[in-house]
């Protein structure tokens, strides 16, 4: 069997980013349609609704994500009624978060999201393949010369910073 030409190979790559922006795309379209709320929204509460009662802390590990930035997607569903928080007697630092019965409705009836997708599937990878997809995506980050661009949410302005950096609303 040959080997694919590079030419071949650059003609399937880009073939490959257009199918994962459409699908990323459809499915937050899809999400917010259904439900209201964004793609990293739907996905808070599916994680939560998963787990059980979580730390703020422990969602935003299940997440790969920064506890400022889950805090403010926390402070949207709040204000929707969809999770609460509560705060440790014991721990005053410590906040647990629960959905709420208005919460668990809704994430009965809501679309999976891209996020949770591509989550759930690069966990079930081992070492060897998610190392090439670190370079690999590193790499085209680097072609793109997108590598101090903050990390925003698919279909969102959320950014994923660390705190003390500013974030947009989603």
């Amino acid at each position: 069997m040959a080997k694919p030409k590079a030419e071949t190979m650059v003609a399937e790559i880009m073939d490959n980013i257009r199918r994962v922006f459409q699908v990323v795309n459809e499915q937050s379209k899809l999400v917010e349609r259904e439900t209201g709320l964004t793609g990293p929204q739907v996905w808070a509460i599916k994680v939560i609704e998963a787990h059980g009662t979580l730390r703020v802390s422990e969602l935003a590990g299940k997440m790969y994500l920064h506890p400022t930035t889950v805090v403010g997607i926390l402070d949207r569903l709040e204000k929707r009624g969809l999770v609460t928080r509560t705060r440790s007697a014991t721990d005053r630092r410590v906040v647990d978060v629960s959905l709420t019965d208005e919460g668990r409705r809704l994430v009965d009836h809501t679309p999976e999201v891209a996020s949770n997708k591509i989550t759930h599937g690069l966990e079930s990878l081992g070492i060897p393949e998610l190392t090439i997809i670190y370079h690999g995506l590193d790499r085209l980050t680097r072609i793109l010369d997108a590598t101090d661009l903050p990390p925003a949410f698919f279909g969102t302005t959320e950014i994923n910073l660390p705190k003390g950096k500013r974030r947009a609303k989603a």
